[in-house]
């Protein structure tokens, strides 16, 4: 497929999906968002894992208030339901670990397409601004609850009330982030984080993403009973036979993804 606001490429098992809209800091208007959604999709159903990067100084500078689709009765209700949701689901639910490689600006919903991933690694000239009450909004996109449950409800309140910048780095220390990283490494590091979950097994990573992602909703009694479940498929993976193969056998394991 053509894509007119992104840039796709599929590689030794890692997709990346490229913001490409530099001319406007990558901000979102319908098209990138529908791109978003299919690319995800996508990439979900044939890679190992998904990065999700920009072009240019910013990764996405949000939601593109002069998109001429929204026309003069705009309802950012309608918006978020019917277009951004599918989105963010898409990364949520996608069965391989998803990456944002934040390369610079990610700020209101371009800051919470980012948080959205399953590891978000950024250049340390990156920010995060949860900017809606610049424009008399309330952070959405799943601001409000990836916020809360990653930095907690203080940081989280300030973030969304001041709307002001937070550094790549004060992210990374808050836990907002997975790490922040010097820009000349920037590009290596992610590439390489993403080529080590590639090449990992594969039915266990998924697993991961379903386990830790049920546990914000569920009691101890059922987050055990669902590790136990999911531990139970993994036992009995071809990777789980190489990893223990591996291990006694003191080598590297060589998972195959099954």
């Amino acid at each position: 497929m053509g894509y007119q606001t992104i840039r796709y490429a599929e590689e030794g098992g890692i997709a990346t999906v490229t913001l490409d809209r530099p001319e406007v800091m990558n901000a979102l208007n319908r098209a990138m968002r529908a791109e978003i959604t299919e690319a995800v999709m996508r990439a979900a159903a044939t890679a190992r894992v998904i990065v999700l990067t920009g072009t240019g100084r910013a990764f996405s500078s949000g939601q593109d208030l002069a998109d001429p689709s929204l026309g003069a009765d705009f309802d950012v209700g309608r918006v978020l339901a019917e277009e951004y949701e599918p989105m963010l689901r898409a990364i949520v639910a996608a069965r391989v670990p998803v990456i944002a490689a934040v390369n610079g600006t990610a700020a209101g919903a371009g800051a919470n397409l980012a948080l959205a991933a399953d590891v978000v690694i950024a250049a340390e000239s990156a920010s995060f601004i949860q900017a809606f009450t610049r424009i008399g909004l309330i952070p959405d996109a799943g601001g409000t609850w990836v916020l809360p449950r990653t930095v907690g409800l203080a940081r989280a309140m300030g973030a969304a009330l001041f709307a002001e910048k937070v550094s790549a780095r004060q992210a990374a220390d808050w836990g907002m982030i997975w790490e922040a990283v010097p820009d000349p490494e920037f590009e290596a590091r992610w590439r390489a984080r993403a080529a080590a979950l590639a090449a990992g097994p594969g039915e266990a990573l998924a697993r991961v993403k379903t386990a830790l992602r049920a546990a914000f909703g569920n009691g101890l009694d059922d987050q055990l009973a669902l590790e136990a479940q999911l531990q139970g498929e993994c036992g009995a993976t071809a990777d789980f036979r190489e990893g223990v193969a591996a291990f006694l056998e003191k080598r590297p394991a060589r998972f195959t993804g099954r």
